[in-house]
């Protein structure tokens, strides 16, 4: 059970705070539903959106304490998010999750952040500062229908701040626990056609306690050992807005990021020897977009952009002593990935009752990495998808959407991914929604043809970990949901509920197979496959509570229930029912008792989960945050001080039990002028 004292001093500090500013309006807090872009790239509020979304913004950001942005995502009901190895997060929404983050489309203002090489979002090179983030949204279901493959289970569009909005100077530090450190600065500027902004920052993380020992009967197991994972990555982003007409204009970015990390472990498993302890990591990205507002019923973007990320890791581990024979074995962790998108989106209104937004976009992306491509070589493919989406107002209670996504990939061939959907309005600010949507999710290059082989000095096979598929087809989920969106106005209370019954075909998961009886270092291998089908069901609930400007409170509940039609004497038949967390609940709540101060409280519970491939089962855990900040202007300035407590009960582990998340405290300053 989480420590008591911390909630109830802060709810103590909000009670005797609430009658200080009750003078206060309601329009100085709160407004209308929040305005979406995400759901159907269509302008619209959240009641009127075809499937259910959260919106994290500026004033959750900042009152979470998180500094970290995979940690935001802890805000959306129905999230597990997890720190994996070498220096990767992952995240799952209703479980099947594992190492990386496969069924997401995961966007930052529009481009497209999913590795073609696993699956995973590499956000500790991501070259974004938390501080330059405006608001997140999270489009929870497939989204298929405008985003295409891999907009699976969910979509996550973080949404940056534009030039204008941050004029002048700013600067931020961090200093904490686990040799936490950060800088932050950015400069903005310009004039009434032209802003700019650039962002410099540098950021350093020990993620878990580096010394682990596990009991197996009161015995130090094969997992006791040095686990190294922390971060030390620096970045440089900026964006240039330009009003190059009074109706067009131009909006271009670029990031450069470059790591040095420590990652893998040292365990008396010989596995381990494999794993490179340093890491260099190299990130960069050119976007290039240009809107016009061709009349008032009609405006077009178009968007270019290109993006790489570079990983290498290398040792040579002599096996003569556990293995004679092996000799030196050489680890080349090298991996080049690159992605170039095109991207056209127009949006039209043809009558005050109808509109509608067409597209399409073409990329090409490719992956090299000899030791991971071991036998098939340089991957490389193209992906072509047009879309279309309609939003009809037939009656003044009653908007109906649909629209479709077609789809070439270059592993699956062709697919049409649609969806339909009412929204009903019973009362004003009451709505009801129904929607059915399909989605694919095409294979990764490693699950369709990774090969990581290792040998030795020689040019011999050692060590062969995974090898190719023998064809994968792509994911299928047919979704049905039922939601309800309401806003009490006297109350000051928003609530967004979802129910969800999700039927996925096709899933892809790896086997344990012995082709290389050779293998002496690690003797089984992995490949990837089509397992069978899943069905997942439950329900889910937020709120966000307004009652005073001084008073914010945010909260979510989730269930999930997951069964499968794959044998229980096949690991994933006993593992994907454990894969969610069976209850999962969040809450945000931000006190402003005047005089500039800040205080917040995070808590975050969830039940046992077990997480796919190498994950292992992690017991239910209370996390509870706690921030403390004042706000004042001295000269002309505007400062910030706050301290933060992540985790002050007990420690709880992320994806593996050696993952352990300790009680950790940090201090930050910001400043702008």
């Amino acid at each position: 059970m989480p420590p008591r004292r911390p909630i109830l001093l802060c709810l103590m500090l909000a009670s005797r705070a609430l009658p200080a500013q009750a003078a206060l309006t309601e329009s100085d807090f709160f407004g209308e539903m929040p305005v979406v872009l995400s759901v159907s790239r269509l302008s619209q509020p959240v009641s009127e959106a075809p499937a259910a979304v959260t919106v994290i913004d500026r004033d959750m950001i900042r009152a979470s304490g998180f500094r970290d942005i995979p940690d935001l995502l802890r805000l959306v009901p129905g999230f597990s998010v997890a720190y994996s190895d070498f220096n990767t997060w992952t995240a799952a929404y209703h479980g099947l999750g594992d190492a990386f983050s496969r069924r997401f489309q995961v966007l930052v203002d529009g481009r497209s952040i999913y590795s073609p090489h696993n699956g995973a979002v590499y956000w500790s090179d991501l070259p974004l500062a938390i501080d330059d983030v405006e608001r997140i949204e999270v489009v929870r279901g497939p989204d298929a229908a405008v985003y295409g493959a891999n907009a699976f289970a969910a979509v996550i569009n973080i949404i940056t701040k534009t030039a204008a909005q941050v004029p002048g100077e700013f600067a931020s530090m961090q200093a904490g626990d686990k040799n936490m450190r950060g800088l932050t600065v950015r400069h903005g500027g310009g004039d009434e056609f032209v802003r700019y902004r650039l962002t410099a920052s540098t950021q350093q993380r020990d993620r878990f306690e580096r010394d682990v020992v596990k009991l197996d009967g009161g015995i130090p197991s094969d997992d006791s050992g040095q686990y190294f994972e922390a971060t030390q990555t620096s970045f440089v982003n900026g964006r240039v807005d330009w009003q190059a007409a009074p109706d067009a204009d131009v909006m271009a970015q670029f990031g450069l990021s470059q790591g040095n990390w420590d990652a893998g472990n040292r365990t008396s498993s010989l596995g381990s020897l494999l794993e490179p302890t340093e890491q260099d990591s190299r990130a960069q990205y050119f976007q290039l977009s240009y809107r016009k507002a061709e009349s008032e019923g009609r405006d077009w973007q178009v968007q270019f952009y290109h993006s790489q990320n570079r990983f290498d890791a290398d040792q040579e581990v002599d096996f003569s002593a556990p293995l004679p024979g092996i000799g030196v074995v050489g680890v080349n962790q090298y991996v080049l990935q690159r992605r170039t998108s095109l991207d056209l989106v127009v949006n039209e209104q043809w009558t005050p009752n109808l509109r509608g937004v067409w597209g399409g976009e073409l990329w090409h992306e490719s992956v090299q990495s000899p030791q991971s491509y071991y036998f098939s070589g340089a991957q490389s493919g193209n992906v072509a998808r047009v879309h279309g989406n309609l939003e009809w107002r037939v009656h003044k209670r009653v908007l109906l959407h649909g629209g479709a996504l077609l789809e070439h990939h270059y592993f699956t061939g062709t697919d049409v991914s649609p969806r339909v959907a009412a929204n009903f309005t019973v009362a004003p600010g009451h709505v009801i929604r129904m929607g059915v949507s399909r989605a694919y999710r095409s294979p990764t290059f490693f699950e369709e043809n990774g090969s990581q082989v290792f040998t030795n000095q020689s040019g011999d096979i050692v060590d062969v970990n995974t090898v190719p598929s023998e064809g994968l087809e792509p994911e299928k989920i047919l979704s049905r949901e039922i939601g309800y969106v309401g806003q009490w106005l006297r109350a000051r209370l928003e609530m967004d509920v979802r129910l969800f019954d999700d039927d996925i075909d096709d899933f892809i998961g790896d086997s344990s197979l012995d082709l290389y009886p050779l293998d002496v270092i690690r003797p089984k291998e992995l490949q990837y496959a089509n397992h069978g089908s899943v069905h997942s069901r439950g329900g889910e609930a937020q709120l966000r509570w307004r009652p005073l400007p001084l008073f914010d409170v945010s909260a979510y509940f989730a269930r999930t229930l997951l069964s499968t039609g794959i044998p229980p004497d096949k690991s994933l038949g006993r593992d994907i029912p454990q894969s969610a967390p069976r209850n999962s609940w969040g809450l945000l709540a931000r006190f402003l008792p005047g005089g500039g101060w800040e205080s917040s409280l995070f808590i975050q519970g969830a039940d046992d989960v077990k997480w796919l491939a190498d994950g292992d089962f992690t017991e239910g855990f209370t996390r509870v945050d706690v921030r403390v900040a004042r706000r004042w202007s001295w000269q002309g300035n505007e400062l910030e001080a706050a301290l933060v407590g992540q985790n002050l009960g007990d420690d709880y582990t992320e994806l593996r039990d050696t993952n352990i998340f300790s009680r950790r405290v940090y201090a930050s300053f910001s400043v702008a002028w």
